[in-house]
């Protein structure tokens, strides 16, 4: 996901957030998310390369994206990227994904609902966020972990999650490395790229 926001006065905060998506299928290269997003990297690196200021990840040449949304106005500004994921602490997510053909045949009744899932977002402001949806969650846990307030009144407080990008196990700390390398690729090339 490659988030952007342009202005507009009729909303809430004044401004409109556009995300432009890539679906990748099931594949091998897919199965890797560290490896993916080194490479989605390389291809920004690549494109930069060939085609200079002209280049956007929404294309038409070298698009990264094929969903969401793909036009925007021409004052959007590129605010972040995110990535989401049905691979968690169960396993692959064609792995668990089998458990709700192998509840059906058991006459359990379990839809996509049942799996959980994970999303992480990195923003140009330095936000760090994963979000950790579990199903079987205590009420009340909502598995939002930000390094910065998501409470616009509480300015301080303990926050044992403001390192976020560096912690957890090994995978996780690669993914967000590898997510924080895209970040600085796509935002040092865009954000270059605006008038003053």
């Amino acid at each position: 996901m490659l988030f952007f926001t342009s202005d507009a006065l009729a909303e809430p905060h004044g401004y409109q957030l556009h995300t432009a998506t890539r679906t990748f299928p099931q594949s091998p290269e897919a199965d890797d998310l560290p490896r993916l997003l080194a490479d989605l990297t390389e291809v920004a690196v690549d494109n930069i390369a060939a085609l200079g200021r002209a280049w956007s990840p929404l294309g038409p040449e070298g698009s990264m994206v094929n969903g969401g949304d793909m036009t925007l106005p021409p004052t959007a500004t590129y605010v972040g990227v995110g990535v989401s994921t049905l691979d968690s602490d169960r396993g692959r997510w064609y792995q668990v994904a089998a458990t709700l053909r192998q509840a059906a045949a058991a006459d359990r009744y379990m839809s996509a609902f049942n799996l959980k899932g994970q999303c992480y977002a990195l923003l140009t402001d330095g936000t760090a966020l994963h979000v950790d949806r579990d199903p079987d969650a205590r009420l009340g846990d909502t598995g939002i972990r930000c390094n910065k307030t998501l409470d616009p009144d509480r300015i301080t407080y303990h926050n044992p999650h403001a390192n976020l990008p560096e912690q957890g196990d090994d995978e996780t700390r690669l993914i967000w490395r590898r997510l924080i390398a895209l970040n600085t690729t796509l935002a040092t090339h865009l954000l270059a790229r605006r008038p003053a």
